[in-house]
């Protein structure tokens, strides 16, 4: 890879996020492949109209549009993206409305990394397309899965040097406060390391504060069901939208501390076996859970300690890049509109 590509694709990286204008997002062209999905979504979504520049995140830095969106899918996943136009409407808007947060705060930690002087070496990037390609079987081969799917290479070295460069400033700026202490490792020991559980969850991001009420008065209707005995995996194939457990009645299996956000590990850990949780919010939307079980450490303290160390950091890390990434937004007013 010729050095002169990454170094001209910082720079471009850099110029974006410290020019100090506020980026504005652009109506789509007609003709353009996104302009096209968009219009397909439309049919499903009246308001996904091409036509018009639909703003779903605002802030003093930038806005995020359905375009913008769209796009982000299209170079993401080429062909891939299509299967959104297989979702029903609540779903598509959500996915949308999601992916306009992740990008927005990407564009927030980019920002920072680059005013924090963070660079990544053309050799870095090399390193960690070369990973990719040895999992996919080699550098051909992977190239060739890109084409199949119509993604290009060059988003591909775009995204992974905006990767490298946000993951050298979490790095510094996590560092501090997540040290481990015996004691900590000691005291998580004790405690249960794995939980199984069953839970629902109605999704609230993206939505108005009264469409949120109206979420958790249809979440209370659930949980009172569930209280009174009634078949908590029946009720999460029925209500939750959690599709990676909604169709396995809400269940999640001995995952350990450090894996979940926080709210929903809190609830794991604290709610008695057997027990049904209240409402848990979190920045998805409101959960509840049924614990199925708990499991302690069964090995000796010396041949775990290593692995207690890691999850406890790891869970520190998790708490610090919640905070930091809540105190961009709140400094960016970052705010998410809703798609009618």
């Amino acid at each position: 890879m010729k050095r002169t590509m990454i170094v001209g694709l910082a720079v471009a990286l850099a110029a974006a996020a410290c020019s100090g204008k506020k980026e504005a997002p652009v109506k789509m062209a007609a003709g353009t492949p996104a302009y096209q999905l968009a219009k397909d979504l439309a049919a499903v979504v009246p308001s996904l109209d091409p036509e018009k520049v639909i703003v779903i995140i605002t802030s003093k830095k930038f806005e995020i549009s359905v375009g913008d969106v769209l796009q982000m899918f299209l170079e993401s996943m080429g062909s891939q993206a299509q299967g959104i136009k297989n979702l029903d409407a609540d779903r598509i808007k959500t996915a949308i409305e999601r992916a306009g947060v992740q990008i927005g705060e990407r564009k927030l930690l980019l920002e920072a990394a680059l005013k924090a002087k963070k660079t990544v070496a053309p050799e870095e990037v090399t390193k960690a397309l070369e990973t990719q390609y040895a999992r996919a079987g080699g550098e051909a081969q992977y190239l060739n899965q890109l084409k199949t799917y119509g993604i290009t290479i060059d988003y591909v070295k775009r995204s992974v040097t905006e990767d490298l460069t946000i993951g050298k400033y979490l790095d510094g700026v996590l560092a501090a406060g997540t040290k481990v202490t015996d004691a900590e490792i000691q005291k998580a020991y004790q405690e249960d390391q794995t939980a199984t559980v069953r839970h629902i969850l109605l999704l609230t991001q993206g939505k108005s504060p009264a469409e949120k009420m109206d979420i958790r008065k249809k979440m209370e209707d659930v949980l009172a069901r569930a209280k009174k005995g009634e078949d908590f995996a029946a009720l999460a194939k029925q209500y939750s939208e959690d599709p990676g457990s909604k169709d396995n009645g809400g269940l999640y299996e001995n995952f350990g501390r450090g894996k979940m956000v926080k709210p929903f590990e809190d609830a794991a850990f604290t709610v008695p076996v057997g027990g049904i949780s209240g409402i848990v919010e979190t920045t998805f939307g409101f959960h509840i859970l049924k614990i199925e079980s708990r499991k302690k450490e069964t090995q000796p303290l010396e041949q775990v300690k290593a692995q207690l160390g890691s999850q406890i950091k790891q869970q520190k890390q998790n708490a610090a890049f919640e905070t930091l990434l809540t105190g961009m937004k709140k400094d960016a007013n970052f705010q998410v509109i809703p798609i009618k």
